[in-house]
């Protein structure tokens, strides 16, 4: 495995050599310089997949090629990235390492700077991390890493993690990412992939949400996640799908789920304003159909920055039915006003703004016979 920062190596990472992409993660710097993350390679998720960085410097309006990427050859894969600025401002690249069931982490301490610098990768635990970090009102730092139940396998049954101790677990680090050290995880029933996050509640209980297969499961720590309760129905329902949950600096609990959904559309954002108990605020990103994977941020600008994927091209039977998906990363910035007026007020805000799109296609047809 290696991080790729040298420009030449990363045109291989380009759009016009990606026939599909999509699992985005975003973030916003102090400066106002957006990241967004995603993963591709090949014509599915399979050996061979990389994840990639992409950066706007004039909010979103454009983004650059990838200034960085991260790739495992002879055998490997790299996939799932996630984005974090950490309270220190330093921004954390991570991604799963597949066939070892790593997940790495490479941190940039200026993500502002002209030319971006991150250190070499390393452990942070095992298996798979989908969502941010949580850090408590005591000062840890929450990773929610998975080792999955496969209901449904993307590689084949020799890539299962042996570890016989799944569940959906908390990693935490009190000394700023230096260690870590691995706590409880909680086993809600029917989770299926579960890329769960947590939400330290008004009275100091931690609740984590998972994916299940009828919506979004949940359980609850007392003891700062070192164990955990039964799992149960949230209530909050959706498609058998990422979300993105956490609480904003109003108090205020936000909610990215599909919402009055048929499959994965009508993709909503909501507010609530009773520790998550209710969200009776909405806003409609994005109504159309396939659009999913949201990630979120609220940035020191005041705006709430949102990525998600709309037709990935994956999973396709041939090239000519993955060339005709949209094959879309997307951008939102709203504010806490939209959500609760249920329509855009501010006049910064915007739905919808392409991010990345993947166009003329310019690599191997990766579905014809070696």
């Amino acid at each position: 495995m290696q991080l790729i920062t040298d420009r030449a190596a990363l045109a291989e990472y380009r759009a016009a050599l990606r026939l599909w992409q999509g699992i985005p993660s975003i973030e916003v710097t102090r400066g106002g310089r957006i990241f967004i993350s995603a993963y591709s390679g090949g014509h599915m998720e399979q050996i061979g997949n990389f994840a990639f960085l992409l950066a706007s410097d004039d909010g979103g309006k454009t983004f650059s090629d990838p200034p960085v990427a991260a790739a495992v050859f002879a055998g490997g894969r790299c996939y799932d990235p996630c984005l974090w600025i950490d309270p220190r401002g330093r921004l954390w690249f991570t991604w799963s390492r597949c066939p070892e069931d790593g997940l790495y982490a490479a941190v940039c301490d200026d993500p502002d700077a002209k030319e971006l610098s991150f250190g070499d990768p390393f452990l942070v635990g095992h298996n798979v991390m989908m969502n941010k970090p949580t850090v408590t009102r005591d000062g840890a730092w929450l990773f929610p890493i998975a080792v999955w139940n496969h209901g449904i396998r993307v590689l084949g049954p020799e890539y299962d993690d042996p570890d016989p101790h799944k569940g959906s677990f908390a990693w935490e680090s009190r000394d700023a990412g230096e260690t870590f050290r691995k706590l409880g995880g909680a086993d809600v029933p029917c989770r299926h992939f579960d890329e769960h996050m947590f939400l330290e509640l008004a009275d100091g209980r931690l609740r984590t949400y998972v994916r299940t297969t009828y919506g979004i499961g949940a359980a609850e720590s007392t003891d700062g996640g070192h164990t955990w309760g039964p799992g149960f129905d949230s209530g909050l329902g959706g498609p058998d799908s990422r979300f993105h949950i956490r609480r904003l600096r109003s108090g205020r609990v936000l909610l990215i789920n599909h919402y009055e959904f048929s499959g994965r559309n009508n993709l909503t954002a909501m507010l609530s304003e009773d520790d998550g108990e209710t969200f009776p605020y909405r806003l409609l990103l994005d109504g159309r159909a396939q659009v999913s994977y949201p990630d979120a941020v609220e940035a020191e600008d005041g705006f709430i920055y949102i990525t998600y994927d709309r037709e990935r091209g994956a999973f396709l039977p041939n090239l000519e039915a993955a060339l005709s998906a949209p094959r879309e990363i997307l951008l939102s910035r709203i504010t806490e006003a939209d959500i609760l007026a249920g329509k855009l007020v501010n006049p910064g805000s915007y739905l919808a703004r392409i991010a990345a799109k993947l166009e003329n296609f310019e690599g191997e047809n990766p579905f014809l016979a070696k």
